[in-house]
């Protein structure tokens, strides 16, 4: 029993401790100071945070310009199912950005984050398509369904 309470009480204190980490990055971001916004989320993301994968991403693809490591930083986020990271993993391989342009990779990223209840994704599905092949379409949905990241 001590050892349960003495488990539960390290994985709480951890959570905290991500927390106001990934708070005190949150702040940082939106003061433009992207630097110490790195410095509080990479720790995390390498510890498996989802949202600061996610927010790592961003600050490589919007900030700093890496789009190779901003694709390894939604990847890892949106295999944890983390909508707007396979939102945003489908813009960059629809674009060629950090990847090779690879539309049927965009169409499934988002086909998953639509799923998982993002809705903008949608909305660039519903114009892609128009650009696809019926076979890389249905190629996209094959990969879509044989995926698992939190789909319903």
């Amino acid at each position: 029993m001590k050892h349960l309470i003495l488990a539960t009480l390290i994985i709480l204190s951890c959570s905290i401790t991500w927390a106001a980490d990934f708070d005190k990055g949150l702040a940082a971001y939106g003061a433009g100071d992207y630097d110490t916004a790195l410095a509080e989320w990479k720790p995390l993301a390498e510890q498996g945070y989802v949202d600061a994968q996610h927010n790592l991403g961003v600050i490589y693809a919007q900030v700093i310009g890496d789009a190779k490591e901003a694709v390894k930083w939604y990847t890892l986020a949106a295999e944890q199912g983390n909508a707007e990271a396979q939102y945003n993993l489908g813009l960059m391989y629809a674009k060629g950005q950090g990847v090779i342009q690879d539309n049927i990779y965009a169409h499934m990223w988002w086909n998953i984050a639509e799923a998982n209840g993002y809705e903008r994704a949608k909305y660039n599905n519903d114009i892609f398509v128009k650009r696809m092949l019926p076979e890389d379409i249905s190629n996209a949905g094959y990969l879509t369904s044989i995926s698992n990241f939190d789909m319903y």
